[in-house]
């Protein structure tokens, strides 16, 4: 393995373990909302407020994992190390939790907010990395 797969992996599990940690850290501040009762989360007018930022952590979470998964992959297969599909993977762990916690930031009465636009090229982003990465197996 070279330096420079060295560097990649690298940066990928730094960013998978860093985002594991926040979107963790998001899931408990959500539990800690159920916990407190508290009606900006949890009144009924704020189901899409609650939807989003269910997502955000969800998403988050498992895309955190998926850049874990691929920096442990390059350290494996080094075929598998390509910039496009490093910096899809690295774009999706923020766009896309990142669309839908903004979206739930500024909900618009049922809609989400402007924020929600990162979602479908997050989305895109992580399709073409999981594509790019599969293809080189």
């Amino acid at each position: 393995m070279d330096d420079q797969e060295d560097r990649l992996a690298l940066r990928h599990l730094r960013a998978g373990y860093w985002g594991l940690a926040a979107y963790l850290l998001l899931g408990i501040f959500l539990e800690t909302l159920h916990a407190f009762k508290a009606g900006f989360y949890l009144d009924v007018g704020n189901e899409t407020r609650r939807l989003l930022f269910r997502l955000a952590h969800t998403h988050g979470t498992l895309l955190a994992l998926i850049n874990i998964v691929y920096g442990l992959t390059v350290r494996v297969v080094a075929d598998v190390k390509n910039p496009v599909a490093s910096g899809c993977l690295l774009s999706a762990l923020l766009l896309l939790p990142g669309g839908f916690l903004l979206g739930g930031i500024w909900v618009h009465g049922g809609d989400p907010g402007l924020g929600v636009v990162l979602v479908p090229p997050g989305a895109l982003a992580l399709l073409v990395g999981v594509v790019i990465v599969g293809r080189r197996l």
